[in-house]
């Protein structure tokens, strides 16, 4: 049984898109899933990048997009009162709903949902509280053991090769974005493909310019 390790903000639409294709996705696969939550604007900000809602225009394509593909696979989505908004709160709750920093998938689909289900502030103070204490996490999430094991995580992250979210990493190969789960279903399955060389041909691929 393979291992998949999933990395997921729920400040990610995407995110919230490929967590709730996954099971559909993997049916009749066995497998076991750690979810390991991130702060995707560290590895934005690793990588020299702005985030899809930080270009006015990508961000109202985003919006539109995944509108678009919430109604397509049957997945609840409503935009947020606010978005972007800081999710390290939601982060940390989630982080320190489990003593290893996985938070299980009930308590990662409780905190997708109060993002992207209420049409709600994500973070309002008073919204956070009361889902802390629906989920009674095992440890405190404003204590140094948890903001560390996130950091642990984007770190652990960005060094397999991670550079956004969601992304799921198997044997060390890494999957990004809800698109990709046919491809991972494929992989699980022993598709030939990735012992092939294609899998390997963007490093036999050379830089013809860089911009300055």
């Amino acid at each position: 049984m393979k291992t998949i390790h999933f990395y997921l903000d729920f400040i990610s639409p995407y995110a919230w898109l490929g967590f709730d294709a996954l099971p559909r996705a993997l049916q009749g696969i066995s497998h076991r899933v750690v979810h390991k939550p991130v702060l995707f604007a560290a590895m934005l900000k690793h990588h020299g990048q702005l985030g899809p809602a930080e270009i006015p225009t990508k961000r109202d394509w985003t919006y539109r997009q995944v509108l678009w593909l919430a109604r397509q696979q049957g997945t609840p989505l409503q935009l947020p009162a606010m978005h972007p908004f800081n999710p390290l709160g939601l982060l940390r709750l989630a982080t320190a709903c489990d003593a290893d920093g996985t938070p299980s998938r009930y308590v990662c689909e409780k905190i997708f949902r109060h993002v992207w289900c209420t049409g709600q502030d994500a973070a309002d103070p008073e919204r956070l509280a009361a889902l802390t204490t629906e989920l009674a996490p095992a440890q405190d999430p404003g204590s140094p053991q948890v903001k560390q094991a996130l950091q642990t995580h984007a770190q652990e992250a960005i060094e397999q090769g991670v550079f956004g979210v969601p992304s799921w990493v198997v044997d060390d190969r890494v999957f990004w974005g809800q698109d990709a789960l046919p491809m991972l279903r494929a992989y699980l399955l022993g598709d030939a493909w990735f012992d092939g060389p294609d899998w390997q041909a963007p490093s036999q691929c050379g830089v013809g310019v860089r911009r300055s």
